[in-house]
């Protein structure tokens, strides 16, 4: 079987974003970060866009329920054209079964999830270098380090439920970006 409707999982700096690309590119699906699908909404001026923009406006994150709407409006476009890979969704317990729910009334599932398993000390050091050279003040060792927590205390019950219902290939992500790539290909190509 060919993967076609695939989930990536990968902790902030774990390389996800880049490995993203080139899975959907090798797939010839689209890669759907929900970063681009709020932007696309935003800059389109739906009312979903609309509504995701006040939040945002205001400092605040994009409640499920709006981020939820999105992605359904998205994945029934992808879906008809023939895949999709998302990238940042689902974060949650609660964007996992709307993701099913979403799926389950399109009449497709989630052929694969894959996680990009790396050292979290190693990674540290990764967005600290990024940081470093793109300037952001956000990425220091204190803020790095509890957004990976976060990740990990909120990733568990994910990676949980794609492992129980045998969807999940953990990938290592430690070693260059083409190493891990090789190892990418072949778990995508094994599916």
């Amino acid at each position: 079987m060919t993967m076609k409707r695939v989930v990536i999982l990968g902790a902030p700096g774990a390389g996800k974003g880049t490995q993203a690309k080139k899975i959907a590119e090798y797939l010839g699906i689209p890669h759907m970060s929900t970063g681009a699908m709020l932007r696309s909404q935003i800059d389109n001026g739906t009312e979903l866009g609309n509504k995701a923009k006040e939040y945002m406006v205001a400092g605040n994150l994009v409640p499920d329920e709006v981020v939820n709407d999105i992605v359904a409006t998205s994945l029934k476009e992808a879906v008809r054209d023939g895949g999709f890979l998302l990238d940042g969704y689902p974060r949650n317990l609660d964007q996992v079964h709307n993701l099913g729910y979403i799926l389950h009334d399109l009449g497709v599932e989630i052929d694969g999830v894959l996680e990009l398993k790396v050292n979290f000390d190693e990674v540290v050091e990764r967005i600290k270098k990024r940081a470093q050279i793109e300037g952001r003040a956000d990425d220091s060792d204190e803020t790095v380090r509890n957004r990976l927590e976060v990740y990990k205390r909120e990733t568990a019950p994910i990676t949980a439920f794609y492992q129980t219902a045998g969807k999940l290939t953990v990938i290592d992500g430690m070693g260059t970006v083409d190493e891990v790539w090789e190892r990418v290909k072949a778990a995508v190509d094994a599916a």
